[in-house]
């Protein structure tokens, strides 16, 4: 296998018809570097056990998406529905997974606030995230905001650009909270390139895939094959010194060609491919 300048990751929501024992066994077997954990997949009576299955298969872990992620409802994960109960599930996924996952960043967004508005939930996730980054800290794991498409807005999240969510990690007052940056979710920003080079090193992971019109919030595509100017966005990333992995997450709910139809394993190659290409031309 040829050595790449990068460490490539596929998160289990490009897999999400596979169990959890099913993408580590076949990541390591397709020759991907690292896993994005979905808590959602683990057996809550081997969590432990797949876990440490990690390591054993020859796999790192690039970031852990927390079953509830989110500081307010949103429509993947409505329940709980009140704030203290979500930054309490929050905690214990923290406190559950992070001895199995140490440096690793939890991933994070904002949720729909429940009337909309955006100030308010700016400043009440930016201090919440204040007060869990002890937990992290103290667990020896980091948080990743991360910025949804206007899409998700209302939906998802009260927040769509990066500079909207390195206000919230300022808010935080926190070196421990940073930069969950997702290409599909931001490439659209105005002057993009400026808004990464000024996330700079706080970026904590990197996530990847590639976009067409969007038949849901929640419709994407296998890197390559699409509009997104994955080049562009790789070569901003890359001049900012960000060394760690490049993650393809590719989420296919509710579209009539749904990438979970089809091939997988064929799906995760062809991600690899299509990430490699765009890694290349981001040297010219």
């Amino acid at each position: 296998m040829i050595a790449t300048p990068y460490r490539f990751g596929i998160s289990e929501f490009t897999t999400q018809p596979w169990s959890f024992d099913e993408d580590v066994e076949r990541y390591a077997r397709l020759g991907v570097d690292t896993i994005e954990v979905v808590e959602a997949k683990l057996d809550p009576d081997r969590f432990a056990e797949q876990m440490q299955s990690i390591g054993k298969a020859g796999l790192a872990i690039s970031g852990v998406q927390p079953s509830v992620r989110t500081f307010f409802s949103s429509r993947m994960k409505p329940d709980p529905q009140g704030l203290n109960d979500r930054i309490t599930a929050l905690r214990g996924s923290i406190e559950r997974l992070s001895r199995y996952a140490p440096g690793v960043p939890f991933i994070t967004n904002t949720g729909a606030h429940p009337t909309g508005d955006m100030a308010d939930a700016m400043r009440v996730v930016g201090d919440k995230l204040g007060e869990l980054a002890k937990v992290a800290a103290d667990n020896g794991v980091l948080l990743a905001l991360e910025p949804l498409n206007p899409s998700s807005v209302n939906i998802e999240s009260a927040i769509w650009t990066i500079d909207q969510a390195l206000e919230v990690i300022d808010r935080s007052g926190s070196e421990t909270v940073g930069l969950c940056l997702d290409y599909w979710n931001i490439w659209q920003n105005a002057d993009v390139a400026a808004q990464i080079a000024r996330a700079g090193s706080r970026i904590f992971t990197v996530q990847a895939s590639d976009w067409r019109t969007p038949h849901s919030f929640a419709d994407r595509i296998v890197p390559g094959v699409g509009d997104l100017p994955l080049a562009e966005l790789i070569r901003a990333t890359r001049k900012t010194g960000y060394d760690l992995p490049y993650v393809v997450e590719v989420f296919s709910d509710n579209v009539p060609d749904s990438i979970y139809d089809l091939d997988l394993e064929q799906v995760v190659s062809d991600c690899k491919q299509g990430f490699a290409a765009a890694w290349a031309a981001s040297e010219t």
